[in-house]
């Protein structure tokens, strides 16, 4: 017979919950169902496209993993069965509490020394609604244990038994970080809870008891709830079943996750789902153009890329796309990395050309090779194809993109002048002035963005009128005229003249599209870079392909590598309507004209009002305005300390070569007249007059070393 000693060690609880029962206890505020409801928050974020179409879930919270909301008619009625057999078998007959299972409990433990739990779903329920009922340790005191059940009963009386069971089902941890039934479906079997078979059901409610236990304890408790439910799993199905799904990380996917770089950039934490500009349809097939592409160029050592559509009327983004088909979404974002341009940045130089009527697109310049001095020494600019075509105009030195016509129109307008309008098109990357790029900012040697390059095309579409681009929809947008409307509008023909370009990328290459759209490729030094970027009348594409690490592409030019992706993204953009060649603005006119000697076939060519005429003839030989080759504008010269100073010459050098005409160092034009000037130490100025005394040519430079005069 057990003394009362013993049954005050073995029992105390039953003591302590009867002296409770006589105590007051404070009510646990409780919230009614639409208000715990509308406090669930999933783990990961939606972001939207422009029609309300999921593009991208994130994470945003990572002290657990929580779907959507499931409601109750979507969840298995095998698990509804399975939970109620395995918590609370009485659900549907009582008020809150089991009072005879709390009974029995404490029969228990009073008698036998066995502890088990009486919850029912309700308390537990009650449990995980009211902060001040969750238990500051492993188990709940005395006092929590009775506001429990007087929570409990109160949630009865406003609350029904199906929305219990669904409250239930979402805000329960079954494993780990799953909280919630939908998780822990797609975690642990991927499935959806509506699609969970009897096995994967007992697991679950096994799972309630002991969240974290190993797959074997598991699945015994389970066969434990299969015995007493009369399923018809045996408990070695439901033993492999657990050691093959409870053992090891969940396998847990994003279910969309088109967009991860704009997500992240859009995406908060406690703002619910975020809107974007993006186009789902868009978006998912310009990733799969590039991914596709990239595989087919994986030989060539070309791993990632980037594309980006935009609408050119309002700039909202439609397609924003950066990474590989191996690689994973990655942190990476290609679309805002800084890169080498390339010969991308040719159309705004021969747009400030055109602009300033220092040139016309039927201006004559000479394709030959060209050595220019700098004060790094000597550049020498080379076609792609390391050939010359001779004498071309500047609608086909454009179109072909050919780099020495390039860099002359750059000698025209000045660095300086250039660097100004790549500002004004809101290239900020180039924080240097014009002397530190030197005449290789022709060609591109400055890093932009495939962001900021895709939004300068855009500004051509819209007449030289710039805006910011948009992920976000922004009805106060500030636009700014960048360039001549008249400029941009036939800088946009030269590019979209598939005869001009053929001369280098022939007539059936991926940027001869179906309709009118102008578009311009480039290739970086030593192939680490390769673009494409062009616009229709409706939208601006760009397209970027490399490696992020910037490691060199083996033999990809802009044709074969980023242009197929780019007329792949056009091609859908326009499927429903075609392109529309755009109508001159105000102060364009068209002109019949030929050249003289014929080095191009007669044609209409457009023109600024005032700069138009019928015969474009060639600059005779030896009309050339001659100019200083050496030493170069700003160049340092270096006085040898081996060398004695009466045996150190420096040789002043034009070209061409123009007989007549003389030097003028430093105010003094009595120079020997084979140029050779003694150097002296300190700044100096250098002109090249002509017979009447006029300056045709005026460099500074300085000699270091020596001593100083």
């Amino acid at each position: 017979m057990k003394t009362v000693g013993t049954m005050l060690r073995r029992g105390p609880g039953i003591l302590f919950l009867l002296l409770l029962l006589l105590a007051q206890s404070a009510d646990a505020a409780l919230p009614s169902f639409a208000e715990a409801k509308a406090a669930y928050t999933p783990s990961d974020a939606a972001l939207l496209d422009r029609n309300g179409e999921i593009v991208h879930l994130l994470r945003v919270d990572q002290n657990g993993r929580r779907l959507d909301w499931t409601p109750l008619p979507e969840i298995s009625p095998v698990l509804v069965a399975s939970l109620i057999q395995a918590e609370d078998k009485r659900f549907y007959l009582h008020g809150g509490v089991d009072w005879k299972a709390l009974a029995s409990a404490a029969a228990d433990s009073l008698f036998h020394g066995k502890r088990r739990g009486a919850s029912t779903l309700t308390m537990q329920l009650a449990g995980q609604l009211a902060p001040a009922l969750r238990p500051k340790k492993i188990q709940r005191t005395y006092r929590q244990k009775w506001d429990q059940i007087r929570a409990a009963e109160e949630l009865e009386k406003t609350w029904t038994k199906p929305q219990i069971l669904e409250a239930y089902f979402n805000l329960t941890t079954y494993r780990g970080e799953l909280q919630g039934i939908a998780a822990a479906a797609q975690g642990l079997f991927d499935k959806s809870p509506n699609g969970l078979d009897e096995a994967e059901s007992l697991l679950l409610s096994a799972l309630l008891r002991t969240p974290n236990a190993t797959p074997s304890a598991v699945a015994k408790q389970a066969c434990i709830l299969a015995a007493g439910a009369g399923a018809k799993t045996s408990c070695a199905v439901l033993h492999a079943r657990a050691a093959a799904t409870l053992d090891g990380g969940h396998g847990f996917s994003t279910a969309v996750a088109l967009a991860p770089h704009v997500a992240r950039r859009l995406v908060k934490k406690g703002r619910g789902a975020a809107a974007s500009t993006l186009d789902a349809a868009t978006q998912r097939f310009a990733s799969q153009a590039l991914f596709e592409q990239l595989r087919q160029l994986a030989g060539s050592n070309v791993g990632q890329g980037a594309v980006l559509a935009v609408d050119n009327r309002s700039g909202e983004v439609l397609a924003y796309v950066s990474g590989g088909p191996d690689s994973g979404a990655g942190y990476v974002d290609a679309v805002q990395a800084p890169r080498q341009a390339g010969s991308t940045l040719k159309p705004f130089l021969y747009a400030l050309a055109l602009e300033r009527r220092l040139l016309t697109a039927a201006s004559p310049i000479e394709d030959a090779p060209l050595d220019l001095p700098t004060p790094n020494g000597l550049y020498v600019p080379q076609n792609y194809d390391h050939d010359f075509k001779g004498m071309v105009s500047a609608r086909l030195a454009l179109s072909s993109s050919l780099n020495v016509p390039a860099v002359k129109t750059l000698m025209l307008v000045g660095t300086d002048a250039f660097v100004d309008r790549l500002h004004a098109l809101d290239f900020t990357g180039l924080t240097e002035s014009g002397d530190f790029y030197g005449y290789s900012l022709a060609l591109g040697s400055a890093d932009v963005t495939l962001w900021q390059l895709t939004n300068a095309y855009r500004a051509l579409a819209n007449g030289g009128r710039i805006s910011a681009l948009l992920l976000v929809p922004d009805g106060k947008v500030k636009t700014a005229q960048a360039m001549d409307r008249g400029a941009a509008f036939i800088v946009g023909d030269m590019l979209a003249d598939r005869s001009a370009r053929s001369l280098t990328f022939g007539l059936g290459s991926p940027l001869a599209t179906r309709y009118w759209a102008a578009v311009k490729t480039g290739t970086s030094k030593d192939m680490r870079d390769n673009w494409c970027v062009g616009f229709s009348d409706r939208y601006t594409v760009g397209v970027w392909v490399g490696n992020f690490d910037g490691e060199p592409m083996h033999d990809v030019s802009g044709i074969s590598g980023a242009a197929p992706v780019w007329r792949q993204v056009m091609d859908f953009l326009h499927s429903a309507a075609p392109g529309r060649q755009p109508a001159a603005p105000p102060g364009v006119v068209a002109q019949e004209i030929v050249f003289d000697p014929a080095v191009e076939p007669p044609r209409r060519e457009w023109f600024i009002a005032g700069t138009q005429t019928e015969r474009v003839a060639l600059t005779p030989a030896g009309s050339v305005r001659p100019r200083i080759r050496y030493p170069g504008d700003g160049e340092i010269l270096a006085l040898d300390p081996d060398i004695p100073p009466a045996n150190q010459a420096v040789f002043f050098e034009m070209a061409p070569p123009t007989p007549h005409l003389r030097w003028r160092l430093d105010g003094n034009d009595t120079l020997p007249a084979d140029a050779r000037w003694k150097p002296e130490s300190g700044r100096h100025s250098l002109e090249l007059l002509d017979s009447s005394g006029q300056a045709l040519d005026r460099v500074g430079f300085e000699v270091r070393g020596g001593t100083r005069r």
